[in-house]
């Protein structure tokens, strides 16, 4: 199962966030591009980054330094936040990400992921976030009415989906396995576990139940889990 340490860009900086409220913020860095260098030189096989200022405005001020980061690597890389539309799902793959992740305009425009996936096949990834088993949208200020389950078996077409329980995320107390469960069970695609991971309990946990993958952010930088560590347990 494969660690991805978390990178989440706010204003040019690296950022965490308590359930996904902007308000909630914590600094963690404001040189993003040491930071990925730092994840790899300790073991790290992939990096998962997220634009939040594309997630919550749609439009991004932080590709310069996604493309700072993947020039600066020699590992993979993937990108969600803020990707909705052809255009700019097509420019974040030309900075030479590996895989971009497409989570709001997958719920309001599901013909595009069909499109996405017809032409770029395993770059492109499903971010599923939950709040209460329903999909939340527009950097999590919205949530619908559909559920998650339902959601991930309407998308065929992806081969890997990245499943957050928003009320988990930050908290350091540990993801929600069971929802996580419920996804990896209902679709053949890879399921990528976020949100909450804090402890190698936590990590073996979702190897169990048969995560291909786990991102682990707040934990990693405040001390509470060694990434050398999870990646051993991984």
């Amino acid at each position: 199962m494969q660690i991805l340490p978390a990178i989440d860009l706010r204003d040019g900086k690296c950022v965490n966030l308590v359930q996904g409220i902007a308000t909630q913020e914590t600094v963690f860095s404001d040189a993003p591009v040491e930071m990925a260098q730092r994840w790899q030189a300790e073991g790290a096989e992939y990096l998962h980054l997220v634009d939040l200022d594309g997630a919550f405005q749609g439009e991004s001020a932080n590709l310069h330094i996604v493309s700072e980061i993947v020039a600066a690597l020699d590992i993979p890389v993937q990108l969600g936040g803020g990707i909705r539309s052809m255009e700019r799902l097509e420019t974040v793959l030309a900075l030479g990400v590996d895989r971009a992740i497409l989570g709001t305009v997958a719920l309001k425009q599901p013909d595009l992921v069909k499109q996405a996936c017809a032409k770029y096949g395993t770059r492109i990834a499903v971010g599923i976030d939950a709040r209460d088993g329903r999909v939340a949208t527009d950097g999590w200020l919205e949530v619908s009415q559909k559920p998650a389950v339902e959601f991930a078996q309407e998308m065929p077409d992806v081969q890997t989906f990245i499943y957050t329980d928003i009320k988990s995320d930050g908290m350091l107390k540990g993801p929600n396995v069971n929802a996580t469960a419920a996804i990896i069970n209902t679709v053949p695609a890879k399921v990528i576990a976020s949100g909450g991971v804090t402890s190698l309990t936590d990590v073996t946990a979702l190897k169990q139940i048969g995560a291909s993958g786990v991102i682990i952010g707040r934990a990693l930088y405040t001390g509470d889990l060694a990434l050398r560590d999870a990646i051993a347990a991984g």
